[in-house]
């Protein structure tokens, strides 16, 4: 499967798609697509909120539910930051989401071809590490 870049129109690879797919689920506020009210990752919503253990916990939560629920081609195992105690406090750590890749997913072959690791800029743009 050959995806499309929403940005430049340029031809992505089925990885390539899957990361720009995530990236849109991530940065879609619930209740913002007209005809699918349910889509999104709800975690734009936490933006902004004094970071706590609890706040961080369904942050993560969110994200691993949001693309489990809406990219077929991953299959979340673990969301964490990486850095020092004191990277996180102001802000500077990574964001590190580990999944299952599934290039047929989206197909309903949920075979496992490869386990990569994503991260997330702080632009909102996800990456692979």
């Amino acid at each position: 499967m050959v995806g499309i870049d929403r940005r430049t129109g340029a031809r992505l690879s089925n990885f390539e798609s899957a990361l720009q797919a995530v990236e849109y689920i991530l940065g879609t506020r619930l209740g913002s697509v007209i005809l699918l009210r349910e889509f999104g990752g709800g975690v734009v919503e936490l933006l902004g909120r004094l970071l706590t253990a609890d706040l961080f916990l369904a942050w993560c939560q969110l994200v691993a539910t949001a693309i489990d629920e809406w990219e077929p081609r991953f299959k979340v195992r673990r969301v964490y930051f990486s850095g020092s105690v004191e990277e996180i406090r102001s802000g500077i750590a990574k964001i590190l989401i580990e999944v299952d890749y599934r290039p047929k997913g989206h197909l309903g072959d949920f075979t496992v071809q490869t386990v990569a690791t994503l991260g997330v800029n702080a632009n909102g743009s996800v990456v692979s590490q």
